[in-house]
């Protein structure tokens, strides 16, 4: 489960990291208690916004995260479709076409999870623990959260309304790596470097090689730390929520 997440670098930040050669839509300002329904920038591949006949290129792009499926007949089905089990995206209907055609990144800081602990539940941040901390900074590096994106025609508005389209995003979750599990049994499939490329190559098609993509990725390293029960309100986001307790 990934259902709150830290994202505060800057696009020139993720233009940097990502390699992005197109930048399409307002910046979306740092946020550090990301929730469902709300936008947040993912990186993807497809032709040039003026060019559709043209070679995909690297974009940053806002987008809603919980995926509205393009067959959804509302935009209410993308608040339970935030996450989809990485297992099963080439065999589910609300997936399948998406893990095809349109993978994509959703960059983080961390992610928050909650451990069930004496009855009560206790938020921990989990972020990148090859690169460790320095003072005043947002911990480790920056996560590439594996996804998918949809895009979704809303039949409420008028066919010449530039807003009719609703573009939306689902984070791949796996098996929580035995260091990681205590503290929940999933987590958010992370894309070392290298796999990156090919992850967002939208000319490959085939879901069984999508499937063996998946299978390469190795367990992130991540380190977890506890922080304030603070974080529990989507109402509350300032660098705080990242202090350790």
């Amino acid at each position: 489960m990934c259902g709150r997440y830290a994202s505060t670098r800057s696009d020139s930040d993720l233009q940097a990291v990502f390699d992005i050669a197109e930048t399409i839509g307002a910046e979306v300002p740092p946020s550090y208690n990301v929730a469902p329904t709300q936008t947040v920038r993912t990186v993807l591949e497809r032709p040039p916004k003026d060019e559709p006949e043209a070679d995909a290129v690297r974009q940053l792009r806002s987008v809603r995260w919980g995926l509205i499926p393009s067959w959804a007949k509302d935009a209410k089905i993308g608040s339970r479709l935030i996450n989809a089990r990485s297992e099963t995206i080439t065999e589910k209907p609300s997936f399948k076409k998406a893990a095809s055609r349109r993978r994509c990144i959703v960059p983080a800081d961390g992610y928050y999870e909650w451990e069930k602990r004496d009855g009560a539940k206790v938020p921990y941040f989990l972020h990148d623990g090859d690169t460790g901390r320095s003072a005043g900074s947002t911990p480790g590096g920056v996560l590439a959260m594996a996804g998918l994106y949809e895009l979704w025609r809303d039949p409420t508005k008028a066919e010449d309304d530039e807003n009719r389209w609703v573009w939306s995003v689902t984070v791949l979750t796996s098996p929580a790596a035995d260091a990681l599990g205590h503290i929940h049994d999933r987590s958010p499939v992370v894309l070392p470097p290298d796999l990156r490329a090919s992850w967002l190559d939208p000319t490959v098609t085939d879901l069984g090689a999508v499937q063996d993509m998946l299978a390469a990725i190795p367990e992130p390293r991540l380190e977890p730390y506890e922080v304030s029960t603070a974080v529990n309100s989507v109402k509350n986001n300032s660098p705080e929520l990242l202090t350790p307790v």
